[in-house]
Formats: C-alpha cells, structure tokens, sequence
C-alpha cells in the first residue's frame, strides 16, 4: 500500500508546528539547530525563518559566539505573537482566560452562564474579546457533555446547546480554529500534563458537579473517548438494581450534596471496583472541593471489600478547576502552534 503524499499545505503546516514547537521547548535556536533538530534542509528553514520573522512571529536574539565560521543568529519564538482563549461553560458563569504561547496569562475572568442564555450570547462574549485582545488565535471551549468531533451530543439541561456543532459555528464566524472538549476529559489531560512521570500511566477523574458526575478516562496516556465518543457518562452505571450511579449519589428531591454517607460512600465504592476490575488505572483523581482525606480512606477501605486491595487505584484530590482549565490551555496552544500561517 502507498503512502499518503502530503499536499504542499500539509507540509507548510508540519514545517511551521515543528519549529514553533521546538523554539517554544528548547528557548531557542539557530537556523542550523532546527535543521538539524527537525530534518529539514537549510534552505528550507531559512525561508521559514525568514517569513516568520517578517511577520513578527520570531525574536532576533543576537549572534552566537563564533567557532571559526560565521557567526550564527539565534532566534526565540515570540510568545505574544498569538494569543488563545479557553472557556469552560457551567450553569451558573462561564470562565475565561486569554494566554500567550507560553502559558502566561494576559486575562482572566468570570462572565454569567451562556449554556442558558444560548449561542448568541456567548458568540457576543466571544466578540468583546477579540475586539479587545486582536491577536487572539484560537479557541478553546469546555462543556459539561459528550462531545464528537465539535459538535455536543449529549448535554442533559441545556437544549439549546444539544445536537449543535459548536465548532464548526465558531470557526465560520470567527474565522480561527477551535476545539470542543468535555469538561472531564479536559481536567484528566491537565492533570496528567502536570505530572513528571516516565510512563504513560492510566488514569480516572471522577467530578459530582453541577451537572451530574462525569469521568475523564486517559489510557496509557491517551484520551479514551469511546466509539460514539460517549466514554465518561458514569451516570448511567447500574450499580444497584433499581439505581445506576447517579441516582445511588443524589438525594430523592435532586440535590447533590458532599460524600458523606455510608450509601454515597458505597456507590463510588462500586464504581471504583467496577472501573478497577475494567481498566486497572493507577490512580482516580477527586476533586478536591467533593472530598477530603477521611472520605478518601473510607471509600478506598470499602473498595477493598468488593476487589482486591492490591489491585485498587491510588485515590488523591486534585483542584478541578485548575486542572480543567490546564486541559483546555494545552488543547488551545496545540491550535496555535499547528495553524498553516
């Protein structure tokens, strides 16, 4: 079988993501540094060099020392050329923050919830921040649904967001890219971009939430996002003959309240078994405004009665909102570094 041929615009893209990325971890480099680092020709790079520079993207860092050849010019990546913003939608305020290509915040803020108001409003928001912030390059949005390819599928009490490709609206609107993800799916990515491991370890976030739980579920270091993108909805776990997982965590008048009951303390306990005895993942993640560490020890020590201690994941606390946010950043920063331009 053949291989594909990449188009010239696939290769302008490949060529632009690798030096964007390679000056953004190494600091810097010369022009004979990426051609090495990369495997691309000399000429080649220059004439990237040379177009990234004249459109701003690069910083001149002065010329290396000589070692008896022409000296070399060493250039950084601008990290203010381009800006991104991640969005997390809730029921109650929308959450933004605007940053650089290195991670540094240049805005955030609070604005009431649009999964209510509807897209309008939010492509208002949206709006008002590029008109103040013209370098933004990309979009990150988070939802508290299933999400296939930008388009929400599954969000349980926001009708007006369900079935739409959200995505897809923003990029011809706006005309940047975007990417849609699931609020849990989000907050694993984020949390596993701040560990310092070796290996790619597997891993479980499990939030209550306004919305009903929800898990992100990472594999070997990978996102498991299911055949129709539907992985995570926890809720439906049939525990219980007449209750799945949601309805064993959720008082009869609908309020979710604190783990702090033998019943509640069961039913996650069940889940942590049944997510043990399926996937095996090294650690489930809580977040740490749900729990705190004697519900921990109470639900790992009645874990333990429906599975093997020695085969039970690792339960620790993690701040949600930090992770979910690290999540969406990196997922916009990917946007930014692979654009054709």
């Amino acid at each position: 079988m053949s291989e594909k041929i990449s188009t010239p615009k696939d290769m302008k893209k490949e060529i632009l993501r690798g030096i964007r990325a390679t000056l953004l971890s190494c600091g810097s480099a010369t022009k004979v540094e990426l051609s090495e680092k990369l495997g691309i020709s000399f000429p080649t790079i220059t004439k990237f060099i040379h177009q990234m520079e004249e459109a701003g993207e690069l910083l001149t860092l002065g010329l290396d020392e000589s070692s008896g050849g022409r000296r070399a010019q060493r250039y950084a990546y601008n990290p203010d050329y381009q800006l991104s913003v991640a969005l997390f939608l809730e029921r109650t305020e929308t959450q933004y923050t605007i940053y650089n290509s290195m991670g540094e915040v240049k805005e955030k803020g609070i604005s009431p919830g649009f999964l209510l108001d509807g897209i309008e409003t939010l492509a208002e928001q949206i709006e008002s921040l590029i008109k103040r912030f013209p370098r933004i390059g990309s979009l990150a949005f988070g939802v508290p649904g299933s999400v296939n390819g930008g388009r929400i599928i599954y969000i349980p009490g926001y009708e007006k967001y369900h079935d739409f490709d959200l995505k897809d609206h923003f990029e011809t609107r706006f005309k940047l890219p975007v990417v849609v993800e699931n609020d849990m799916n989000a907050a694993v990515l984020g949390y596993y971009d701040k560990m310092d491991v070796q290996d790619n370890p597997s891993l479980v976030y499990l939030y209550f939430g306004q919305n009903g739980p929800g898990a992100g579920i990472l594999v070997n270091g990978n996102v498991v996002r299911g055949s129709t993108s539907f992985s995570g909805e926890v809720s439906f776990v049939p525990l219980y003959d007449r209750r799945n997982f949601q309805q064993a965590i959720t008082y009869v008048e609908g309020t979710n309240a604190a783990i702090n009951e033998a019943d509640r303390i069961d039913a996650v306990s069940r889940l942590i078994a049944s997510l043990t005895a399926i996937l095996n993942p090294n650690a489930v993640i809580f977040n740490r405004d749900e729990v705190n560490d004697r519900l921990l020890t109470a639900i790992s020590a009645r874990s333990a009665s429906y599975i093997s201690k020695e085969h039970l994941p690792k339960l620790t606390a993690s701040d949600w909102q930090e992770d979910y946010l690290n999540g969406l950043k990196r997922l916009g920063l990917n946007l930014l570094i692979s654009a054709d331009h």
